[in-house]
């Protein structure tokens, strides 16, 4: 065990990020009052993702940029690693995007009014029917609210860092909305917050943003052809050195 590492995560890293969080969730909730739309939490959101980053250490690379268009709506579909995935994403994605996240998040006192007000999506993981539904009424955002949205594939972190096989939810909602789907590689994440540790760890992180697959024309039933296509996109850009 690396104690300077420990000690510094505990001391220093944790408290700041407890406070950073407390902080910007509260402005988040006083805005959110004034703000139906999301937009303002969602600045807020990544003032907050910012500070962590710097709190941290944690230098965030970004390739592929050009890929992505302001103009333009996707269908985000990052690997997952670590919780640190999420203040990655949205503090360096160009894109006005929203998550879609397991329903117990939005059970947790404050977290779960933030999220909601905010405009993410709850997704009934255990329930396949509201699931669907869930998917659907997100489809309708894309185009009624002009916003990307990003889901994790997998369905979960990754224990030993290696990439899952993918659910189809993002290939379905993808579809449904006729957006484009974004792969998205993660690279280094683990390393900064292993799976069940507190530690932090300095250091740096990549994410290679992948060329958008087209689904205009396609249906729900390719969607799993859609799912393969966006997993192996992601397996080739975490090879690249």
């Amino acid at each position: 065990m690396n104690w300077m590492a420990l000690l510094w995560s505990l001391l220093f890293v944790d408290p700041l990020i407890i406070l950073s969080t407390i902080l910007c969730g509260t402005v988040s909730q006083i805005v959110s009052l004034f703000d139906p739309a999301g937009h303002q939490q969602i600045r807020i959101g990544q003032v907050w993702a910012r500070s962590l980053l710097w709190i941290a250490g944690v230098k965030v690379e970004v390739d592929g940029l050009e890929h992505i268009r302001q103009d333009t709506c996707y269908v985000f579909v990052p690997n997952h690693l670590s919780y640190m995935d999420t203040p990655v994403l949205l503090g360096t994605f160009p894109a006005n995007f929203r998550f879609l996240a397991k329903e117990p998040l939005f059970r947790i006192w404050f977290m779960g009014w933030h999220l909601k007000r905010a405009g993410h999506v709850s997704v009934p993981l255990e329930n396949p029917r509201a699931s669907v539904r869930s998917l659907a009424h997100a489809a309708t955002l894309i185009h009624s609210h002009k916003v990307s949205l990003l889901i994790f594939s997998e369905g979960g972190r990754s224990a030993d860092g290696a990439l899952q096989e993918f659910k189809d939810g993002a290939a379905y909602l993808a579809i449904k909305a006729q957006a484009p789907l974004v792969p998205v590689a993660l690279i280094g994440t683990r390393e900064i917050l292993a799976m069940h540790s507190l530690t932090f760890h300095r250091g740096r992180v990549k994410v290679r943003i992948g060329e958008p697959i087209p689904t205009a024309g396609m249906t729900p039933h390719q969607r799993s052809e859609l799912s393969e296509r966006a997993r192996q996109q992601i397996a080739t850009m975490l090879e690249e050195k």
